[in-house]
C-alpha cells in the first residue's frame, strides 16, 4: 500500500499527460507513491496513452469513465479508488507545481492536518501569467466562497493534500459536482476541519485548453446553494429552477410577439408554452444535466418526456393555487405554492424519466 496517491483528474489532456508523469516521478523520488488518472472520456486517446505507461510503471493507474463528466466527481472516485492513508489532488494541465507535493504531505503530517491546500493567495503565492479576467473572477468566487469556508485564502485551489481519515469522515455529506472539490470538502466538514497552507506560483498553461464556461459558473453557485440550505433539496433542483425562470421570459417574449401578429390570445399563449418548455428542456440537458447530457435520438425522446411531465406540472400548479385560492389564502401565496409545487414535480419527475435514474434526483 502507497502512503500518498496522486489523484489526477484528465479531460482532454492527452498531450499534458507524459510530461506531467515524468514530472512526478521526479519531484517524488524516495516517496511511496502512485498516481490514480481518472479520464473522463473524450476520444482522443487519453486513456489508452495511462494504459500504456501502467504496463511499464505499477505506480501508475488509469480509471477511464464513460458517460460521466466532471472534475470533482473524478476527484471523489479517484480517492474512493484508493488506500493510501494520504490523497493529492493535482491537474493534468501541468499548472501546478508538482514539486511542492512532497511539501504538502509534509505538512499534512507534521501539523496532523485533515487538508493541506497550494495556495495562490497567501503571502509568497502568485497567479503567475494568469489572465487579468481570470484573476479577477478567481478573486470574486473565493470572496463569495467564505459564506460556507472561513479560513482558506484560496478557496478555489484545485491542489492540495488530503488525509483519508477526513474524508472518509465527509464524503456522504458532499455535492460532488462540478469543478471546486476542495471548496466542496471544506463545507462539508461544518467547520471540522485543520487545514494548513502552502504558497506557490501557479504556472501559465501550454497545451489543451481551459475548463471554464458557464456551466462551470453554474455548478460553482449551485454548490454554494446546496450547502447554504442544509442540502435539504438536491443542488441540481436550483439550477432547474434558474432555467424555470428563464422560461417565463421566453414564454412572455413570444406571447408578445405572436400576440401582436395574430391577435389570438388562445393560440399565442399555447405557442408561448411549447417554446418555453423547449427552451428549458434544452438549457437543462445542456446545464443542470450537462454530465449526463442527452445526445442523438436520445434527445427526442427526452424532449417528448420532458414535455408530458411538465404538462402534468401545469394542470397540478393550477389545481392546487385554485384550491388554496378557494381556501381563502391570497391570490400570490396561492399562486407561489401552486408553482413551487409544480417546480418540484417537473424536477423529480425529469429527473427520473427525462435524464434517467432517480440518482440524477439526489444530486
Amino acid at each position: 500500500m502507497p502512503e500518498l496517491s496522486v489523484v489526477v483528474p484528465a479531460f482532454r489532456e492527452r498531450d499534458n499527460i507524459p510530461a506531467l508523469l515524468r514530472a512526478l516521478d521526479q519531484a517524488l523520488e524516495g516517496l511511496d507513491w502512485e498516481t490514480i488518472i481518472v479520464v473522463d472520456d473524450a476520444f482522443d486517446g487519453s486513456e489508452d496513452l495511462v494504459r500504456e505507461r501502467a504496463q511499464q510503471d505499477r505506480r501508475v493507474r488509469c480509471i477511464h469513465r464513460i458517460g460521466r463528466r466532471g472534475l470533482a466527481s473524478a476527484c471523489i472516485e479517484g480517492m474512493l479508488a484508493s488506500s493510501a492513508p494520504y490523497l493529492a489532488v493535482i491537474d493534468a494541465d501541468l499548472q501546478h507545481d508538482e514539486t511542492l507535493v512532497p511539501k504538502l504531505l509534509e505538512a499534512a503530517k507534521r501539523d496532523s492536518a485533515d487538508i493541506v491546500v497550494a495556495s495562490r493567495y497567501m503571502e509568497g503565492g502568485s497567479t503567475g501569467a494568469l489572465a487579468a479576467e481570470r484573476v479577477r473572477a478567481s478573486r470574486a468566487a473565493s470572496a463569495l466562497s467564505r459564506v460556507i469556508c472561513r479560513g482558506l485564502t484560496d478557496p478555489m485551489s484545485g491542489f492540495f493534500v488530503v488525509r483519508r481519515g477526513f474524508l472518509e469522515r465527509v464524503v456522504r455529506r458532499l455535492y460532488g459536482r462540478g469543478f471546486k472539490i476542495l471548496l466542496d470538502l471544506v463545507a462539508a466538514a461544518r467547520g471540522q476541519v485543520r487545514i494548513v497552507e502552502l504558497p506557490y506560483r501557479m504556472r501559465s498553461r501550454e497545451r489543451g485548453e481551459s475548463k471554464l464556461g458557464a456551466r462551470v459558473i453554474a455548478e460553482f453557485f449551485m454548490l454554494l446553494l446546496y450547502h447554504l440550505t442544509g442540502r435539504l433539496l438536491p443542488a441540481r433542483f436550483f439550477l432547474f429552477a434558474a432555467v424555470g425562470v428563464t422560461g417565463v421570459g421566453v414564454q412572455l417574449a413570444a406571447l408578445s410577439l405572436l400576440f401582436t401578429v395574430s391577435g389570438n390570445f388562445l393560440f399565442s399563449q399555447s405557442v408561448a408554452t411549447w417554446a418555453a418548455m423547449t427552451s428549458n428542456f434544452f438549457l437543462n440537458n445542456a446545464f443542470t444535466y450537462g454530465d449526463q447530457r442527452l445526445r442523438g435520438a436520445r434527445i427526442w425522446r427526452g424532449l417528448l418526456s420532458f414535455y408530458a411531465a411538465c404538462g402534468i406540472g401545469a394542470f397540478i400548479n393550477i389545481a392546487i393555487a385554485e384550491w388554496l385560492f378557494f381556501k381563502s389564502l391570497p391570490y400570490w401565496a396561492a399562486g407561489l405554492a401552486g408553482a413551487l409545487v409544480a417546480a418540484l414535480w417537473n424536477f423529480f419527475t425529469t429527473a427520473s424519466f427525462t435524464w434517467g435514474g432517480s440518482s440524477a434526483a439526489k444530486r
